[in-house]
């Protein structure tokens, strides 16, 4: 018998004893003493049967029997059942060897976190003396590893394998019960800086950046660093939501922020509001700020502005097989710069300009789904170079996705760039991304 139909036969068995003791109440008290002596007995089988279910527990999966009809299965006699202190007495130590800090071998499984990775395969035509890529690359392969730690914290680590290296891309411990709604994290991360910048490159829509995060702020490692962040949903009026994000790094991010010194820290601020417009559509705002001290030394900062816009359509009846999304970012860098003569003495990249810098990039895009699996989209780009702000870069993006299932998808992607150095580039790529095991949801 099965360790639950043996539990739940004891239950009726006890229900129904109790069911006629009420019933025989008004009767004799002989009658009375009878059924409370029926149902002592009764309990100390339940007790019984409890001890044997512990048992089949403790000695774990038993192999099927190969002849259950075979004389040597000797029938079990009175002398072998255990009494029921027997049972609960001897149930501990079959037990120990099967535990697993108070928990039974079963849960051994919940004490791993959720493990999963995401291959990126890229495959690439046309010619960028600029920006060169291979004909084929693995670009990315992500290793992502996240668990809940206790009822008061979880962890989130992704791991990032190149052609040519390792790299921690984030890796964070978040605090979700704090004192007044507080949300904290500590440890490696993006910066929530605009929309681009907080995307993996797998959730990214298209198959590269944006020329704007490439000139402005680092291109795929962007401001990722290790530091803490904070959390909070402040009121808000209407139907907005608004949500304030405030952090603060080492102060080291590709190339727009360097530390000398252990006070050269960087500083991170982002306000989003959400507001639904519609039961089909949303609208999600964002402002962001950025300071740290930059390559050129502890004397010279680099300022971050931004303003990102997202729209997104979705209609009930028909969402699975039409949808649009609208995003657009805009992000001024102000730089402090050394003179050329200072740049003679140091070392400064190529192609820097002397004293302030004011740059500007933005790029619009938009991805409509006409089929249930098919997504097409287009991208406008511009962007100054974050060293001499008086040279731009420009072009545009056309994008075809196809979903085979919710753990692979297929892009292709044809991209025309116009350098400030008097050169077109026309490039086409294919990519192909799939997903093993558990993947949490990113941040909406």
């Amino acid at each position: 018998m099965r360790p639950l139909q043996i539990l739940v036969g004891g239950m009726l068995l006890l229900t129904c004893a109790a069911t006629a003791q009420q019933a025989a109440a008004p009767a004799g008290s002989n009658d009375v003493s009878a059924l409370e002596q029926k149902i002592r007995d009764l309990e100390d089988r339940l007790v019984m049967l409890e001890g044997q279910v512990r048992q089949l527990k403790a000695q774990g999966p038993q192999p099927p029997l190969q002849n259950a009809t075979a004389p040597s299965a000797a029938p079990v006699t009175q002398a072998q059942v255990p009494t029921s202190q027997e049972a609960v007495l001897s149930t501990p130590s079959a037990a120990d060897n099967v535990r697993l800090g108070g928990a039974g071998g079963a849960a051994a499984k919940a004490l791993n976190p959720d493990i999963s990775v995401i291959g990126d395969f890229i495959a690439g035509a046309g010619h960028n003396p600029l920006n060169p890529t291979p004909s084929f690359q693995m670009h990315e392969s992500e290793v992502g590893l996240q668990a809940i730690i206790d009822p008061y914290a979880r962890a989130d680590f992704f791991i990032s394998f190149g052609e040519n290296g390792v790299n921690l891309e984030e890796g964070y411990i978040t605090f979700t019960a704090l004192p007044a709604g507080f949300v904290a994290k500590a440890g490696k991360m993006r910066a929530a800086f605009g929309k681009v910048n907080t995307l993996h490159n797998h959730v990214l829509p298209w198959v590269d950046r944006p020329l704007v995060s490439k000139n402005l702020v680092g291109g795929e490692d962007g401001i990722d660093d290790a530091g803490a962040s904070f959390e909070h949903i402040l009121p808000a009026p209407g139907k907005w939501f608004l949500d304030f994000t405030g952090q603060v790094f080492r102060g080291d991010s590709a190339d727009i922020y360097t530390s000398s010194n252990k006070n050269d820290v960087s500083v991170v601020g982002h306000l989003r509001g959400y507001r639904d417009l519609t039961d089909n559509s949303n609208l999600d705002l964002g402002v962001s700020y950025s300071r740290g001290h930059n390559l050129f030394g502890t004397d010279f900062t680099t300022n971050l502005y931004g303003i990102d816009a997202t729209y997104h359509w979705k209609p009930l009846r028909r969402s699975i097989y039409k949808s649009f999304i609208g995003r657009s970012e805009f992000i001024w860098r102000q730089q402090n710069q050394p003179s050329l003569l200072a740049c003679q003495i140091i070392s400064c990249p190529l192609n820097t300009a002397a004293g302030f810098q004011r740059a500007f990039g933005f790029y619009a895009s938009g991805d409509f789904q006409f089929a249930r699996r098919w997504f097409l989209g287009a991208r406008v780009d511009r962007s100054d170079r974050a060293f001499d702000s008086h040279i731009n870069d420009k072009g545009g993006s056309l994008v075809l996705t196809y979903w085979p299932s919710e753990f692979a998808q297929i892009r292709g992607q044809y991209r025309f760039t116009r350098y400030a150095d008097k050169f077109d580039a026309n490039e086409a790529f294919i990519q192909l991304q799939f997903a093993l095991g558990a993947h949490g949801a990113h941040p909406f």
